[in-house]
């Protein structure tokens, strides 16, 4: 480049500077609108699923120290916008529709986000899905819905849709209804509490399977957990694990599976609200494996956190009843001592 005098070239090395020197101190700062200004309370709570204080003093808290730790280049999402975009994406199940929300991020950007909140919503699952310490209570209130003594939790299996995680093992995630699936299992209590959860099995493995490598039959049947669970036919009959009888014979059998339908169903409505609130759950989950085992722990714990302060969605139907699912599911694995203990149960108290 050629200056006509040494002053033109002092003036254009001093430009330089002057625009280095702004670029070193320029502010970094994301072009975000934010949403707990320009929502409603109720626009708030419907794209988010939380009120904004329980977003702020509860779920932030949570997590906040740990996106803290995360080392960011460029232009850093703050914590909070890490939230909601999480959030965002639970209620939604769009990478699309939160690249096009208030936070303006790339669909990449969002993905690491979800990968990260997620795994540490999961950090906290032993907090928050757990058994109740008063398992007592927990018998009255499960009494007092059916007159079915003794139960501590309802179990059942849920399948979360994924995409093709192709691979030689992906015929794996392939369900009986023949698309692939993780299958998730569930146990709730008498409030729909979720208890306990298994969310990393591939679509065709069977219900009793997952529950026989589960550790909480470990824990029941080392007497660690006190009490009765219920299941449908796809589960075999233990004295812990109570199952209908598929051929009743008697007024005493006819009356047990009322009670036990009527108990049971806690954990259908259970999962149909818990999939309500989180709509993510129902569409085709397009991450990895490992961040889709992820997101639906995650989503367990802040169902829970959900039930605790009062923000359930009420749905009348979720579309299937128990008695239906028992006529297709005639696979009960049989078990003498469970069989045994059934029938002497059935006797006592019905």
């Amino acid at each position: 480049m050629d200056y006509s005098s040494e002053d033109d070239f002092d003036n254009y090395i001093q430009e330089r500077i002057n625009v280095q020197r702004r670029i070193s101190t320029r502010k970094v700062i994301r072009d975000f609108q934010n949403p707990f200004d320009y929502y409603s309370a109720n626009e708030f709570k419907s794209r988010y699923r939380f009120s904004k204080d329980i977003v702020l003093n509860i779920l932030l808290p949570l997590i906040n120290a740990d996106l803290l730790k995360v080392t960011s280049r460029g232009l850093p999402v703050p914590p909070i916008y890490q939230l909601l975009v999480a959030l965002r994406f639970y209620s939604s199940g769009s990478f699309q529709i939160i690249t096009g929300d208030l936070i303006k991020v790339s669909q990449p950007t969002v993905s690491r986000i979800v990968k990260r909140v997620s795994y540490l919503f999961c950090l906290k699952m032993q907090r928050f899905v757990k058994f109740s310490s008063n398992l007592e209570t927990i018998k009255e209130q499960f009494y007092s819905i059916g007159s079915f003594p003794g139960i501590i939790g309802a179990i059942d299996r849920t399948h979360i849709p994924i995409q093709n995680p192709g691979g030689s093992y992906a015929e794996v995630f392939r369900n009986r209804k023949k698309y692939f699936s993780i299958n998730v299992q569930i146990v709730c209590g008498p409030d729909l509490q979720i208890y306990d959860i298994v969310a990393d099995r591939p679509g065709s493995v069977h219900d009793n399977r997952i529950f026989q490598a589960s550790t909480l039959k470990r824990k029941m049947e080392q007497g660690i957990i006190d009490g009765i669970l219920l299941g449908d036919s796809g589960y075999g009959c233990q004295k812990y694990l109570l199952t209908p009888v598929l051929q009743p014979e008697t007024v005493s059998e006819e009356n047990y599976n009322k009670a036990h339908i009527k108990t049971r169903n806690t954990v259908e409505r259970t999962i149909g609200v818990w999939k309500r609130i989180f709509p993510c759950l129902s569409k085709k989950l397009a991450t990895n494996l490992t961040t889709t085992c992820h997101i639906i722990v995650a989503t367990s714990v802040l169902y829970n956190i959900c039930r605790s302060h009062g923000i359930v969605e009420e749905i009348d139907d979720i579309g299937y009843t128990t008695t239906t699912r028992q006529n297709i599911r005639n696979t009960q694995a049989y078990n003498r001592e469970g069989l045994l203990f059934r029938r002497l149960f059935i006797t006592r108290h019905f």
